[in-house]
């Protein structure tokens, strides 16, 4: 279908209006190939601009076709998918013994969070054509092997942090030989949850999507981000280096929770693939812009220090792209995100356009 036709019934929103002061379209299409995308795509290009958007419609490409995206309430939609998601999560570990390790797990699984990974696990179920039912599972194991790697990366023999959303990170409570073994429950509990809870999907199915999680944590995903950044420390560090460790350290687990989604809904491997470079895209997108933000708001409106990056001399996007090729290469990464959308249903799509848009016009 046309890349973000009209959709009937909805009232519509210019995809440019979304996108707040960061980005903007222009309507002359272009071929890039990033290295982190198995396959060549096409995006549009991304004027170099950082002006406020105007509150109105315009056209933005020359054959008077405009990016719109379905009347959404995100903000609810949000809320009502963290609630699922946090009701599921407390349902997967019931306090019992030990007592000490299983109190160490849901302090940390419970603690907050917007459960980004998870909702988009079950959105990218629903917009392949299944239930949401049937990614709660998997969902749940991706948040789970999400907070494992929280867990692991604030102990001191990492990045030796003390909070962690607010509250002391999990040693500071516990230990560090309880989170250690906190953090390998959660990973071991993650797949056992796929494996035992999951209704209703074909045994292949599961299997294809514990694949999945096995790979994006494993040597050739998180972990080999991990080890790849530990040893980058005081080094300089190449563009081609620097995606690498962002795809692997994060995008991967996102890219398994959309993955993963799109398997227990009944996607075909086009639906799959799609969701992939999608994923893919959004991933990348949440570093890139928060290198922006790091060198352009201040500390005030981050919620955490500001230029801190810069102050460590930290290999990020800005410093080796210039600013204003990485906002433009923010945009291509948003560009190519809707347009691998643009061939799922439109209405059942929504959540994962507003996801794209959040990503790339979030302020702190």
């Amino acid at each position: 279908m046309a890349f973000l036709a009209t959709i009937s019934g909805h009232e519509n929103l210019l995809l440019s209006n979304t996108l707040n002061n960061n980005f903007t379209f222009s309507g002359k299409p272009s071929r890039q190939s990033y290295r982190f995308l198995n396959k060549k795509i096409q995006t549009s290009n991304v004027a170099n601009s950082f002006r406020a958007f105007q509150v109105k419609e315009q056209e933005i490409s020359s054959k008077k076709e405009k990016f719109i995206l379905p009347k959404f309430d995100f903000q609810e939609y949000m809320e009502m998918k963290a609630i699922k998601v946090n009701k599921a999560l407390d349902d997967a570990i019931p306090m019992q013994e030990p007592i000490k390790v299983h109190e160490a797990m849901r302090y940390s699984l419970l603690a907050g969070g917007k459960r980004i990974r998870p909702i988009l696990c079950m959105a990218a179920c629903e917009v392949v054509g299944g239930d949401e039912s049937l990614a709660i599972p998997a969902a749940c194991a991706v948040e789970m092997i999400h907070t494992m790697s929280l867990i692991h990366d604030d102990l001191p023999c990492m990045d030796n942090d003390d909070l962690r959303r607010g509250k002391p990170t999990n040693h500071k409570v516990f230990g560090e030989n309880t989170a250690v073994l906190a953090g390998d429950a959660l990973l071991s509990l993650a797949f056992e949850h796929v494996a035992t809870k999951t209704r209703n999907v074909t045994p292949q199915r599961v299997v294809q999507a514990i694949g999945e999680l096995g790979s994006a944590v494993g040597s050739g995903g998180l972990v080999a981000g991990q080890i790849v950044d530990l040893a980058s420390e005081g080094k300089q560090v190449s563009l081609t280096e620097l995606e690498y460790i962002h795809h692997h350290k994060t995008g991967k687990l996102l890219e398994a929770a959309v993955v993963c989604g799109a398997i227990m809904g009944g996607g075909n491997e086009v639906d799959v693939e799609r969701m992939r470079s999608y994923a893919r895209c959004i991933g990348l997108l949440f570093q890139v812009v928060d290198d922006i933000l790091d060198v352009t708001k201040s500390s005030d409106e981050l919620g955490k220090t500001a230029g801190k990056d810069l102050m460590t001399d930290k290999a990020t996007y800005p410093k080796l792209m210039g600013l204003e090729k990485a906002r433009q290469f923010a945009g291509e990464l948003v560009a190519k995100a809707m347009d691998e959308l643009s061939y799922f249903d439109a209405a059942k799509a929504a959540p994962l356009y507003h996801f794209a848009n959040y990503i790339a016009r979030r302020q702190n």
